[in-house]
């Protein structure tokens, strides 16, 4: 049996917002639980609105609890403060020139808890940060965005 699932890579940021994302939805559940309880209580279940609400938030709460512990259990996290910057990886900030317009921007490649493409903090599993990961300096490197393909060379790799 081959092994197709893609693994993904985070950092520890992405760890800790994970773990603490758990610990809400641990507490969710007990709340989801007692609400649940309550509703049982006003009657008919087949009519009662707030029993029907109620299970969809455990669903919700449930479908979440299993992601997010599946992420922690397969997740490879990596310590991006020990990171070689001789090829782009999760945890570095790369500032690249776009071959089109001859502009320079800086993307930071973090994990997909912390993307935030205001402010060009893109996924490693973008279609950016696919094409950037393992370039090195020098590099042009071109990701096929919604927008159209994207030619970027490689200036410097850098920690974030």
């Amino acid at each position: 049996m081959s092994n197709d699932v893609e693994q993904r890579v985070l950092t520890m940021t992405d760890k800790r917002n994970l773990e603490r994302e758990l610990e809400e939805l641990r507490l969710a559940k007990l709340q989801v639980a007692e609400e649940i309880k309550l509703a049982r209580g006003h009657g008919d279940l087949s009519e009662n609105a707030e029993y029907a609400e109620a299970k969809n938030a455990e669903a919700r709460v449930y479908g979440r609890l299993a992601e997010v512990e599946n992420t922690l259990k397969t997740a490879v996290f990596v310590d991006d403060s020990h990171l070689s910057t001789d090829s782009v990886a999760i945890g570095h900030a790369v500032r690249v020139l776009d071959m089109k317009y001859n502009e320079e921007d800086t993307y930071t490649l973090v994990g997909f808890t912390e993307t935030d493409p205001a402010r060009l903090y893109i996924s490693g599993e973008s279609p950016i940060g696919k094409a950037l990961m393992g370039a090195r300096v020098g590099d042009t490197v071109e990701a096929q965005t919604p927008t159209g393909a994207l030619r970027l060379k490689i200036l410097e790799i850098t920690r974030r």
